[in-house]
């Protein structure tokens, strides 16, 4: 991204490799980077997404474009998994706003 940066347009729609509502894989090969999430246990879903979330700022500031849309396609992958297992979440009561 030598081109300057919008600040009205999300990172998603600044990757190249974005492509509607998921990234490209990157891979030569077509195939996914990284395991299916639907394949890992919950503690390893859980490890995946504390490792994404730990380095998301870095991505977001100085990785390349394939790697940062690698990286937003694995959170939503990850993160949508997460969802679809756990939809009654325990929601905590301090992180709620007044109405």
């Amino acid at each position: 991204m030598t081109e300057s940066v919008r600040r009205d347009t999300s990172p998603e729609q600044r990757v190249t490799e974005w492509d509607g509502d998921h990234a490209r894989t990157g891979a030569a090969d077509g195939e996914m980077l990284g395991v299916d999430p639907a394949e890992l246990g919950d503690e390893d879903l859980i490890r995946e997404m504390r490792s994404l979330h730990r380095t998301r700022l870095d991505t977001l500031r100085h990785a390349t474009d394939s790697a940062l849309a690698n990286h937003l396609r694995r959170t939503a992958d990850l993160e949508t998994e997460y969802l679809t297992r756990h939809p009654g979440r325990e929601v905590d009561p301090h992180r709620l706003r007044d109405a």
